[in-house]
């Protein structure tokens, strides 16, 4: 999730999983998936930075364990119970 402001100053909390493109005309404009259009008061280059900010946190962040076996066991070809 990454952190915008809206163009009224409100904050908003978007899933960058959603968005499709980034648009800069000159307002910056996300697309998302579901057709919305959301406008921004960051940069285009803002937007791609708090992505790419966000994708890198999560993928340095200590794999999960959980019941069941990590997402990384699962990634690797093991089955949730141990199993290839």
């Amino acid at each position: 999730m990454i952190r915008l402001t809206r163009l009224n100053l409100e904050p908003i909390v978007i899933n960058s999983d959603l968005i499709e493109c980034v648009e800069s005309t000159p307002d910056t404009v996300l697309k998302l998936t579901n057709g919305q259009r959301l406008m921004v008061r960051e940069s285009l280059d803002e937007v791609v930075a708090r992505v790419i900010e966000y994708r890198r946190a999560i993928a340095a962040a200590p794999p999960a364990s959980g019941r069941g076996g990590t997402a990384a066991a699962l990634f690797a070809g093991e089955s949730k119970h141990g199993y290839r």
